[in-house]
C-alpha cells in the first residue's frame, strides 16, 4: 500500500472521544437545567465548550442528539438481576427506580418528556422506545420468574401486573413530590405482593 493510499481524506472529520463525553454531558445538564422544549444546541455546545459544528458534525438535529445521549446514558442503564424471590425482584426493582427518579440530574426528566411527548409523536416512541419498553420487558421478565417458581398465579395478567408495579412510586415521587419514609419500599412491595395474587410465603 503506498503513502497516498495510508493518508486519511483531506478533510475527515475527526470526532473525539473526550469532545462526545462533553457534549453528551451537556446535553444531560441542559435537560436536567431547562428541559427538552427549551434545550438548544447553542447551550449545549456553550455547556461543552465547544462549537456547534462539533454537534453538527455528530447529530443532524437537536432532536437526534437528544435520543443518541439518552441511548447512552444511565438513565437506561438496567438491572435484571435474579434475587432468587419476587419479593426481592420488586425491591430490588423498586429501589433502582427510586435512585433514578430523586436523582438531581433525572429526577425531572420523565415528567419533562413525558409532558413534551403528548405534542410530538416521534418524541413519544423514543419515549417509549428509549425508556419505557426496556423497562417493562425486564419487569415481565421478573414475573414470568415468579410464575415459573410458583410464586404468582399462571393467569396473571402481566400488563396490567406491570402498571401497578410502576405506577405508586412514580406517583409518589414525582407527580405528589411526597417524602418517603424509610420503609415505604418494603410497605409498597408487601402491598403489590397481595394485589398481584402472589403466596403468602412470597
Amino acid at each position: 500500500m503506498n503513502d497516498k493510499a495510508r493518508r486519511a481524506p483531506t478533510g475527515a472529520a475527526v470526532l473525539q472521544p473526550q469532545t462526545t463525553a462533553a457534549i453528551s454531558e451537556g446535553v444531560l445538564d441542559e435537560l436536567a437545567a431547562n428541559g427538552y422544549a427549551r434545550l438548544s444546541m447553542e447551550a449545549v455546545a456553550k455547556r461543552a465548550g465547544v462549537g456547534k459544528s462539533a454537534l453538527y458534525r455528530r447529530w443532524p438535529s437537536k432532536q437526534d442528539m437528544v435520543f443518541a445521549v439518552l441511548a447512552e446514558s444511565e438513565v437506561t442503564a438496567l438491572d435484571a438481576s435474579d434475587t432468587g424471590s419476587l419479593r426481592g425482584d420488586l425491591l430490588a426493582s423498586l429501589r433502582e427506580t427510586y435512585t433514578w427518579l430523586v436523582h438531581p440530574r433525572y429526577s425531572g426528566l420523565l415528567p419533562d418528556l413525558t409532558a413534551e411527548a403528548i405534542h410530538d409523536p416521534t418524541l413519544s416512541e423514543a419515549v417509549e422506545n428509549l425508556l419505557c419498553h426496556p423497562r417493562r420487558e425486564l419487569g415481565a421478565i421478573m414475573l414470568r420468574r415468579a410464575i415459573d417458581r410458583g410464586e404468582l398465579p399462571d393467569d396473571v395478567n402481566i400488563e396490567i401486573a406491570l402498571d401497578l408495579i410502576g405506577a405508586p412510586l412514580y406517583w409518589r415521587v414525582s407527580v405528589r413530590q411526597a417524602p418517603i419514609e424509610p420503609d415505604y419500599l418494603e410497605q409498597l412491595v408487601d402491598h403489590l405482593l397481595r394485589a398481584l395474587g402472589a403466596r403468602v410465603d412470597a
